[in-house]
């Protein structure tokens, strides 16, 4: 019997994190389906935020947090997160983290939307995932081992505890890991849409576990859709970073015109939800709109990343004019925890992407996820030093997966269609029926792939998202419903004042 003390299922920040603190005490197993740099993680062009600077504070950062989360977010999690990030980024900073500095040796901060001052650590640019990823795998020492193309089909609970997972390794074959903890860091549900900044591998399998397994999952309705990115030919090629337009850059159509002036007082700060559907409702009335880059002094060297991407598919630089649309791009939902990391069921924690500790509320802060993994990370890796191994473990037999006869970009379409930056009651309900009626069709997979096993994933958390924002009937952060596009208070005042008027002109209400 394969044994373990914590099983850590993903390799993004959060992962690496809790393997980080615990690695020299305990023996540890990471369990990837890619590579290790494989995942949103490395992909993130954006910095980490932390209130670093002398006219800043974790009071201001958190107070940033809170109007971010529009409010749906939780104050502790939100003070953790600030308070305790300043901590550890500074700790990793004195070890050796990559950064970007200024002439002088002091950090060069950015500016991304939402946030009152520059508190925006970079590191190479805007290549700073990538950067901290290479960093905390290469200072994971001691008792880990790596398993890398392995695929978690199943956590093993009996009684509402877990025991450990099954796997799918390379070779086709399947095997149980059994541990005293493992822990859910496998990311977020990116591929659900057909835009999406995610990496490929993002098929919601961590959330897809949890809930098979009875795990409590929360904010399944909030998907937050990045406003820049880049389009050509009816396609999106990759992420534009938001630290763009903390640099100066503005969004406008092909007129010229600069489309956020009036639409919110920052403007081409303001939060990504609103920046999004002001974007997604241009496209719709036929515009094309673009990012400008004009003002940005030597862009190839500030945003090397960015650069590479354009010049691939074509894009002229020199031009400042850069193609862009919302994409799907983070997961604001998933697997309930609380502040140390624990799910509702004993023995398995969540972090990163796929836990929803509430700390994003209904709309995440820019830059704030990389600061999540670090700081939710370490909480998980102190919480499991407690965590005694059972005496026994219980035998347990794989489970197929159900096997469709839908694709995954079957899926996608639907979800950019009816859950996308605009829903309303009638989409959401042609697009639960639609999961409906591909389960009833499915049937039981004849043969175990990592293919069969990410659609079936994806199916559940695309239902439940469709679910979560049937229920939601108000407009709010992320979620936004054409058919009640103000949130929940307003909509009671709007009835009040609404009924109290007709009342005084003599109308029966």
């Amino acid at each position: 019997m394969r044994q373990t003390d914590v099983l850590i299922i993903g390799s993004g920040i959060a992962a690496l994190a809790v393997a980080y603190y615990i690695c020299e005490g305990l023996n540890v197993t990471i369990v990837t389906k890619g590579s290790v740099t494989d995942g949103n993680s490395s992909l993130a062009q954006g910095g980490i935020a932390a209130a670093l600077s002398e006219k800043d504070s974790a009071k201001l950062h958190y107070e940033d947090t809170i109007q971010a989360g529009d409010g749906h977010t939780n104050p502790f999690a939100a003070k953790q997160l600030t308070e305790e990030g300043n901590k550890i980024l500074l700790n990793l900073l004195r070890e050796g983290l990559p950064a970007d500095r200024a002439g002088d040796g002091s950090l060069k901060l950015g500016m991304e939307g939402a946030h009152r001052l520059n508190r925006i650590v970079h590191a190479g640019g805007d290549e700073t995932g990538k950067a901290m990823v290479q960093f905390l795998a290469g200072r994971i020492t001691g008792k880990v081992s790596i398993a890398e193309q392995t695929m978690v089909t199943e956590l093993l609970i009996k009684e509402n505890t877990c025991y450990g997972v099954h796997v799918l390794n390379p070779d086709g074959r399947t095997e149980a890991i059994y541990a005293s903890a493992v822990v859910l860091a496998a990311g977020g549900c990116g591929t659900l849409y057909r835009h999406t900044s995610n990496h490929k591998n993002c098929t919601a399998d961590g959330i897809a576990l949890a809930y098979r397994g009875g795990a409590i999952l929360a904010d399944m309705e909030f998907v937050q859709f990045h406003p820049t990115m880049l389009y050509l030919e009816g396609a999106v090629k990759g992420l534009v970073s938001e630290a763009v337009r903390g640099e100066g850059a503005f969004l406008q159509n092909s007129a010229g015109d600069r489309i956020m002036e009036n639409v919110h007082p920052l403007a081409d700060l303001a939060p990504r939800d609103v920046v999004s559907r002001e974007i997604f409702r241009r496209i719709q009335q036929g515009e094309s709109i673009f990012l400008n880059i004009k003002s940005i002094p030597q862009f190839e060297k500030r945003f090397p990343g960015i650069s590479k991407m354009c010049k691939k598919h074509g894009v002229r630089l020199q031009d400042g004019l850069i193609p862009v649309m919302p994409g799907m791009h983070f997961f604001m939902g998933g697997i309930k925890t609380d502040l140390n990391g624990r799910t509702s069921i004993l023995r398995l924690y969540a972090a990163g992407e796929a836990a929803c500790t509430g700390v994003h509320g209904a709309n995440r802060l820019a830059s704030n996820s990389l600061l999540e993994g670090l700081v939710f990370g370490k909480k998980i890796a102190e919480d499991v030093r407690t965590v005694q191994p059972p005496n026994s473990f219980p035998i347990f037999n794989p489970e197929l997966p159900p096997k469709y006869t839908v694709t995954k970009k079957d899926a996608a379409d639907m979800m950019d269609r009816f859950a996308g930056i605009e829903r309303n009651e009638e989409g959401l309900r042609e697009l639960i029926n639609w999961f409906k009626a591909a389960k009833e069709k499915s049937e039981q997979a004849d043969e175990l792939s990592p293919d069969v096993f990410e659609l079936a994933n994806m199916m559940t958390a695309g239902e439940l998202i469709a679910k979560a924002a049937l229920q939601r009937t108000e407009s709010r952060g992320c979620h936004f419903r054409s058919d009640f596009p103000l949130k929940e208070a307003d909509w009671k005042r709007k009835e009040l004042l609404w009924k109290t008027n007709k009342t005084a002109l003599g109308v029966m209400v």
